[in-house]
């Protein structure tokens, strides 16, 4: 128990520090280049490549990681997005646009294939140290996702912060560097065999999924597209139009993504737990799913209504409210692809869960600016509940029995 304790603090600490990095990126790319007078729709351009290079860094991490190990995965993942850094402090302002576009969106592309191959590596991580110890699994699942959104959300605000105090490039030398000490922390204190296994043979049998994992993946796709239909593009917009200044506007942002990560953390003594470990978390599922759709149909019902209400205050508190059930459906979802998911082969199970996650931000980020330029953020919110009723009704579908042998048990 204390070498696997050790090896899941270790883990954490390490995508604590490359979580932070990702959003202080996020928030400089974003905010350095509206001010340069990008469009809302080519920001979410800019963001695509990101979300798309996730897909398949998720799909070919988890095979990589059950075949070469976690640790080489979480190393790969590092030096990609000090190598996206780099490209990026490399940009001149004396190019043209199109090119400009073209090199942040390759840099970006680069920093998608770093930050998922990092993500499964560390997810598959707690299912290799969590053993079967009784509730562990949920806990450590839990904890490792709920601090790891808290420090993203840090990562905004930090962000906006070096971008005010030393510039666009030397922000982005200092966070290569301090992403540079946490590679070397990681490769001198974890075992270089964590998590090997062997790899799936084919790319039938790689996406030869449980009906678990596979309507699991489903309602992972609409829960994330329905959070960036509004978060990615339309928000930030939304307020900047309504007066707020940008340093309001990231700290909203990162104060949201900060609560988030904290009531993930906290999301195991809101669910009921079975000793089979699915037959009341399942329904657990289904409960917040239902309780997340009636938000933002809330709020687009309130902006609707002429009361004379300021439409920012009204989104805003109605976001607020939707932290909590996000937070608690997205770290059942991360509980529950572990327990579905096979000793042998987690690392490619939740590879093809955080490939359809990734798939699910690519289709919200892209959406957001389209739907905020069609209908504002009414259409966003709008987006949002009808992506959130399909994620809703899969959740219908998830098994409540036939769990795996070697899936832990909650108690």
């Amino acid at each position: 128990m204390a070498t696997s304790a050790r090896n899941y603090l270790v883990v954490t600490a390490s995508y604590w520090g490359f979580t932070l990095v990702d959003g202080a990126l996020r928030m400089l790319v974003l905010l350095h280049f509206f001010k340069l007078g990008y469009s809302p729709f080519t920001l979410a351009f800019l963001f695509l490549l990101y979300e798309f290079a996730g897909i398949v860094a998720n799909l070919a991490g988890g095979w990589l990681a059950t075949r070469f190990g976690i640790p080489r995965m979480l190393m790969t993942g590092q030096v990609l997005q000090i190598a996206s850094l780099l490209l990026l402090s490399a940009l001149d302002p004396a190019w043209t646009a199109t090119l400009s576009i073209a090199w942040v969106v390759a840099a970006q592309g680069i920093a998608g294939l770093a930050k998922d191959f990092t993500k499964t590596a560390s997810k598959s991580a707690i299912k290799a140290t969590a053993g079967d110890g009784a509730g562990r699994l949920f806990k450590w699942v839990a904890w490792f996702t709920g601090s790891k959104n808290a420090m993203k959300g840090i990562g905004f605000f930090l962000g906006g912060l070096l971008l005010d105090a030393v510039g666009f490039r030397p922000a982005l030398w200092l966070m290569a560097g301090l992403l540079l000490v946490v590679l070397v922390a990681g490769l001198v204190l974890l075992p270089r065999e964590l998590g090997k296994a062997k790899a799936s043979k084919s790319m039938r049998e790689l996406f030869a999924k449980s009906a678990g994992v596979n309507l699991l993946a489903a309602a992972r796709i609409f829960l994330f597209g329905a959070r960036d239909v509004w978060f990615v593009v339309g928000l930030p917009v939304f307020l900047y139009a309504s007066g707020w200044r940008f340093v309001e506007v990231g700290a909203f942002l990162a104060a949201w993504t900060i609560a988030y990560g904290g009531l993930q953390a906290v999301a195991p003594a809101l669910v009921p737990r079975s000793a089979d470990g699915l037959s009341r978390e399942v329904p657990g599922a289904r409960l917040w799913a239902g309780l997340l759709l009636a938000v933002p149909l809330a709020i687009a019902l309130l902006l609707a209504q002429p009361m004379g209400l300021r439409p920012d205050l009204v989104v805003t508190a109605g976001l607020a409210l939707f932290a909590l059930p996000f937070a608690v459906n997205s770290s059942l979802h991360s509980y529950l692809i572990l327990a579905y998911a096979g000793s042998e082969k987690a690392a490619e199970d939740v590879g093809f869960y955080y490939a359809a996650n990734a798939a699910g931000r690519l289709a919200g980020t892209l959406l957001s600016g389209l739907f905020y330029q069609w209908g504002g953020i009414a259409g966003c919110l709008l987006a949002s509940a009808a992506m959130l009723l399909a994620c809703w009704i899969v959740t219908f579908l998830l098994p409540v029995t036939g769990r795996r042998t070697d899936a832990p048990a909650l108690r």
